[in-house]
């Protein structure tokens, strides 16, 4: 079974493509124009071992927000559709990766229930031209359409840099163990038989 998915998204503010292979080798082709958000991208798809291509445009000239939150709204949705019932996937995930002084913790479940919380001190300064306010609404979107609770907590930092980078990393992570297979691939990795 290719646990593989497409979407195609075309607003007034932005339009996105987005190619997911869960069961990639790390491979990525991101095109946002957002040069830190890339950069982050490209680390969450090493670190996971997902495929992705992403290839976004939107309306820069206002700010960053509309086309990052779009591309969270995408992405989730590419992991719901090809994780699909989500038959003999490990379910939950999680993970501690530290940059420099930074240390992030990430914890997923894909319950099918969406449940967001966001932890970190640090102000959410510009970093390049991205509005790192702007993290916290793309993991909400994603986690919103995949039907996923994510946990995102910021134990220390001082940079913002290292520590918007080692959430990302710590997602990754987190994502590639929840995503595994593991056991029976007829297996539905919960109590009530359905996600």
């Amino acid at each position: 079974m290719k646990r593989t998915s497409r979407i195609v998204r075309e607003t007034k503010e932005t339009q996105i493509r987005i190619d997911l292979n869960l069961d990639g080798s790390g491979k990525s082709n991101i095109q946002t124009k957002v040069g830190f958000f890339d950069h982050m991208l490209d680390a969450l798809t090493h670190h996971s071992g997902i495929d992705l291509t992403i290839d976004a445009t939107g309306d820069l000239h206002v700010d960053d927000h509309h086309l990052v939150e779009d591309i969270g709204i995408c992405l989730g949705q590419a992991f719901k559709e090809a994780l699909a019932d989500k038959r003999g996937i490990q379910r939950f995930g999680w993970a501690y990766v530290p940059m420099d002084e930074a240390l992030a913790r990430v914890v997923i479940d894909f319950s099918g229930r969406s449940h967001f919380v966001w932890e970190c001190a640090l102000p959410l300064n510009q970093i390049g031209a991205l509005q790192a306010e702007s993290v916290p609404e793309f993991f909400r979107a994603l986690s919103s359409n995949a039907g996923m609770t994510l946990h995102m907590d910021l134990i220390r930092g001082e940079n913002l840099h290292h520590s918007l980078e080692a959430f990302f990393k710590a997602f990754a992570k987190a994502l590639k163990q929840a995503v595994s297979l593991s056991g029976s691939p007829d297996d539905i990795p919960s109590t009530k038989g359905i996600l």
